[in-house]
Parts: C-alpha cells; structure tokens; sequence
C-alpha cells in the first residue's frame, strides 16, 4: 500500500463519499484529504506519487460517484478556501465558497454577478464547468484563478490556459483550483438583491429545489446551422427531447427524471448510484431512439461500479 505524505490537514482512509454528494450515493475514497491551507495542499501533492490518482471535490451538487467509491486521493477543499474579497469591480474567492454567497456579497458591494445566485455548488466547480444560466456564464466574468498542479506547484490562470467553453474547460487531470477573480458590472445593491430574489422564485416554481437532485443533468443539445451542421448554439432544450421521447417521470429503482423538470435526475430515496447512471443512459438511449440527438452528461460520474457479487 502506497505510504501517504504528512500533512497539516486531515487525511482519512476508506472515506464514505455518500454524505458529501447532494445525491447521497456512494462508495468510499481510498483516501480523502482536507488541506490546512494552499500551502499544506501544494506540499501533499509534491510528495504524493505521481501514479496515486487525484480527484478534486467540491460540495458533490453535480456529482454522481459510483457505488464501488474513488481509487486514489479525493481532494475536498474546506474554510481556508471559502473566503471572498471585493475590491472596485472585482470579487476574488476561494474555490469552496459557494456560489449563492459569492453572488450574494458581490450584490451588497455593488457588483453584479447575479447569476451565480441559483447555480448549485462552489466556485473551483463553477469555473472548472464554466457554469451559467440566464444567458450568463463564468467564462463572461473571469479574470483569473489560482491552481495547485498535481506536481505541487501553485500557478496562475488566464482564460487562454482554460479555454472555456459550453460547460467545461481544459484544467489537467489532478489539478487543484484553489481562488478565483471575477469583475462584473456594477449595479444597485438594492436592485441586484431583487433580481436574485426573482431569480430563485422563478428557480423554485419550475425546478424540484426540495428534492434530492444534481441540478440539470444533461447539457443542452447544439443547435443545426442552416446548413445541417452542429454549431454552438443551445436554443434546444434537454428537457423538451426528454419530454418527448415520454422520459419524464421515468424510473429506474429509487431514482426518477423529475415529474416537474425531466432534466433533473432525483434520488426519491434508496436509490443506488447504478439506479441513478442507468436511468440516465436510459433516457439518453430514449432520445437517441426518438429524434437522433445524442445528450452528454453534464453530472460528472466518477468512481467504479461496486463489485459483482461471486
């Protein structure tokens, strides 16, 4: 068994996943590490041998790991890394700050990042998805951000070494966001405060925000230029493709697309991460049958199956 470094931190072996996911699925970590701070994190992964797999891990709301858990070390960032700073027109936060609270503090100084407000989970996740929602994304409003590379160095990046793109970025595997910067626009604190509350109102009438979910599950289909090829746009809705190959309320175990948004996979109770990875194939096999679109997951799925029984 591979011997661990020292750390400042807390390191645990054979760490249950489940009750760090907003699904509540599971199996363990071989290893899961809360750095101290950046510089307990950079020390870790330098000593850390280069063939021990890393998985950074925010607060699990995107995330489905897989009923056999994690090989190697899952990194999830804690309170040295949530804090946020404003300074003018720029919001600086630690990749565990929460996206809600980071929307929420910049609307008091007078910035505008808004629609953070209703994205679920925190910021390392936000940019590393390049999240958005009501025409808005991270890639609009970044500035730059500070990682911890899987050989322990800490760097700075600009959006050309991220390439944002829809819903994801180029972030090398093991690499640990650990801070980034922001600069929106400013407004009224006031008016910003109302427009997140009509964004959360207008989130809970149409989104099942009491249930065990991931958020939106799969990305928007692209668009069909004139010309019959795929381009960027996302005018097509996975929800409507969903709804029409009869996917909504669909069911496999204890998971179930949402009767009130089919783009939201919900753990109704006891579902297993299987339960919930099959229904998804399901539906993207439905919809593949019905119109010929091929949806891509936008929950990550990590981890192994648990093992077949003998």
């Amino acid at each position: 068994m591979t011997e661990m470094p020292a750390v400042r931190g807390t390191l645990t072996e054979n760490r249950p996943l489940a009750d760090l996911t907003w699904l509540r699925v599971g199996g363990p970590a071989d290893w899961l590490f809360q750095p101290a701070d950046a510089e307990d994190l950079a020390a870790f992964l330098a000593a850390l041998p280069a063939d021990v797999p890393v998985f950074p891990m925010g607060v699990g709301s995107n995330l489905i790991v897989r009923d056999g858990g994690i090989r190697g070390v899952v990194i999830r960032l804690g309170r040295a890394f949530n804090g946020i700073a404003v300074e003018g027109c720029r919001v600086t936060a630690g990749a565990a700050a929460l996206d809600a609270h980071v929307a929420r503090r910049a609307a008091e100084a007078g910035v505008d990042l808004t629609f953070l407000r209703t994205i679920p989970g925190a910021v390392g996740g936000a940019v590393r998805m390049n999240a958005g929602c009501y025409g808005r994304y991270v890639a609009d409003i970044f500035v730059s951000a500070r990682a911890v590379t899987r050989d322990g160095k800490i760097v700075t990046l600009g959006a050309g070494d991220l390439d944002f793109r829809y819903r994801q970025t180029d972030l090398p595997e093991g690499w640990v966001l650990i801070e980034a910067t922001f600069e929106g626009p400013p407004g009224d604190p006031a008016a910003l405060a109302a427009a997140m509350e009509d964004q959360l109102a207008k989130r809970d009438a149409t989104q099942p925000t009491k249930e065990r979910s991931a958020g939106s599950t799969f990305r928007n289909p692209a668009g069909f230029s004139s010309t019959g090829r795929a381009d960027d746009t996302h005018d097509l809705k996975a929800w409507a493709v969903i709804d029409a190959a009869g996917m909504r309320g669909a069911r496999r175990g204890g998971a179930q697309m949402s009767a009130k948004h089919s783009n939201f996979l919900i753990n109704t109770g006891g579902a297993s991460a299987a339960d919930l990875e099959g229904l998804g194939e399901e539906v993207r096999k439905r919809v593949f049958q019905n119109c010929g679109i091929q949806l891509e997951w936008e929950i990550m799925r990590v981890g192994e199956p648990a093992p077949e029984n003998d």
